[in-house]
């Protein structure tokens, strides 16, 4: 049994403000002296990010659909070990899952560690409403714990009475009103908000100001106390399988500003599988780092940066040379194709790229169809797809997997490239075979 401090931050829809309350608590804690751990509920690579810069700690997801349900609690233990208190940060409206239901909702993830939910409301165009519309939320359902709302967007001291004044003869605590503000804006583009890795000192200062909004606007103490009030957890923290290596192979992962998508537990799988994980940054160094044994190019912004990215070609010739194992994903797929919206990328595989109109989002159910690197035929495998661009051709013949209604990948005993996004804490056989590959 383990008792960590804990609280939800949710909404009822997106783009209520969940990502700057939570950001700027995380923060606000952390400088009041508190050790803070992050976490993030769904496929975002994004906010963890600037998570991670407002706490000190790596930013971690929580996802029921890519780990399966059991290892929340085990993957949230293990992140929040040595802290005192623990954010966590909600994905869409409370209660929006998968297809439509409650698995992988916000909600699913707060009965799943037993914590309470502070509700962040946009109260821009409305009063006394709020009232209705979260006694709506805390009656749809009894099971997730309503612990108080933070009011967001509120146009003036009268407004702000107003709205408190409903909900408190709702019996509904307000820890707090944060005005209406140009001051603290983080940039977005065409998949989200722009990574931390891309902002240097701007996101530093971006964080500083959600911080400093929210110490002002909001009861920090009051929230405290609310995550305190979380009971036990039982259960054991998750810990990758460790291996015992005879030698340590080098695995090099993708990074900087065009590769910033990637789960924080994949770097932890590979060193426990036997591995040393190098990180490189293919927008600035021109070869891989000393004794590459294989190559792990995640997700990212490589449209972005694709004429960089094509201007290293030292690099990109390397790459394409490499003939250890090799594991991409989405822009790490573009970026091993021969181009990318007419920039010459590595050429390793045979496919053109661009960028399109039209969002690929979702979870994937996939069934592995053909045997790579990381997959074995008819495995199964939970994924999800997040981008804006488009591959010529779509897939290998045969494809690494197939979905209702979609097939992906390229594959071979060295390789596994796709679209797919992959959580390693749910594959964990991921890391160790990539590892095993390289002897």
């Amino acid at each position: 049994m383990v008792a960590v401090p804990r609280l939800v931050i949710a909404a009822p829809a997106s783009g209520s403000g969940k990502t700057t309350v939570a950001t700027g608590l995380m923060a606000a804690l952390r400088s009041r002296g508190h050790r803070v751990s992050p976490h993030k509920v769904g496929p975002d690579y994004i906010d963890p990010g600037y998570h991670a810069l407002a706490t000190g700690r790596p930013g971690r997801n929580l996802d029921p659909w890519l780990t399966g349900e059991e290892l929340i609690v085990p993957l949230f233990l293990h992140g929040s070990r040595g802290a005192d208190v623990a954010v966590v940060e909600g994905v869409m409206g409370l209660y929006d899952g998968v297809g439509g239901e409650d698995f992988a909702s916000t909600a699913h993830v707060a009965r799943l560690l037993d914590a309470p939910v502070v509700l962040v409301v946009d109260a821009a165009k409305q009063s006394r409403s709020v009232a209705a519309l979260v006694h709506g939320f805390a009656s749809f359902d009894t099971r997730v714990r309503l612990g108080g709302v933070i009011l967001n967007r509120i146009g003036s001291e009268r407004h702000e009475r107003i709205c408190r004044s409903a909900l408190e003869e709702s019996g509904i605590t307000v820890f707090g009103a944060i005005p209406r503000t140009d001051d603290v804006v983080t940039p977005s583009r065409h998949l989200g908000l722009v990574p931390v890795a891309e902002r240097g000192g701007a996101a530093v200062g971006a964080v500083d100001r959600m911080a400093d909004l929210i110490a002002k606007s909001c009861d920090i103490e009051g929230l405290v106390g609310l995550a305190g009030s979380a009971p036990q957890l039982y259960g054991e923290a998750w810990d990758p399988p460790q291996a015992v290596p005879v030698t340590r192979p080098v695995v090099a992962v993708a990074g900087g500003s065009a590769f910033t998508f990637g789960y924080t537990e994949q770097a932890e799988l590979l060193h426990a599988a036997g591995a040393d994980v190098a990180v490189f940054d293919p927008l600035r160094e021109e070869s891989l780092p000393t004794g590459t044994a294989a190559i792990v190019v995640g997700g990212g912004f490589p449209e972005v940066y694709a004429a960089e990215l094509s201007a290293n070609e030292p690099l990109r010739k390397q790459v394409a040379a490499f003939d250890g194992p090799i594991a991409a994903e989405c822009a790490g797929l573009l970026y091993l194709g021969r181009e990318l919206d007419g920039h010459p990328m590595c050429g390793r595989l045979d496919l053109t790229a661009r960028m399109t109109p039209r969002l690929t989002l979702g979870y994937r159910d996939a069934v592995a169809v053909s045997s790579s690197l990381l997959t074995r035929e008819g495995e199964r495998f939970r994924g999800h797809e997040f981008h804006r661009t488009a591959a010529d051709p779509a897939c290998g013949s045969p494809p690494v997997f197939r979905w209702r209604g979609g097939a992906d990948g390229f594959g071979d005993p060295l390789l596994t490239a796709s679209y797919l996004h992959l959580h390693w804490a749910g594959t964990p056989e991921a890391a160790t075979r990539l590892v095993q590959a390289t002897r």
